[in-house]
């Protein structure tokens, strides 16, 4: 085997961070702060991050607080203490019918 490709196999994805600004424009940026950008809606940020990092919605975490986009290659910003896995297919439960005699 390759240790070439095994290395690459073992090589996550960046993970990427959902969430607002300070001007409640939707932000993707990724865990380096190196890659992102402003969405219109939810739904774009989202597919961007999954295209990004290779259909993982495991790294994918929505930033419950204010997330602010900085691509001038410093070092990222601190992301809040609270980050969620952010839900990509969401799921209603459903309500169990009940039998009203």
């Amino acid at each position: 085997m390759n240790p070439q490709t095994a290395n690459e196999r073992t090589t996550e994805p960046p993970q990427y961070f959902i969430g607002r600004d300070s001007r409640n424009r939707w932000v993707v940026r990724d865990h380096s702060g190196r890659r992102g950008g402003f969405f219109v809606d939810r739904a774009e940020a989202l597919r961007y991050a999954l295209f990004e990092n290779g259909r993982r919605p495991q790294a994918v975490m929505m930033v419950p607080g204010v997330l602010e986009l900085d691509l001038s290659g410093r070092a990222a910003a601190p992301l809040p203490c609270a980050v969620m896995p952010c839900a990509v297919s969401p799921v209603t439960p459903r309500l169990a019918s009940r039998r009203v005699a």
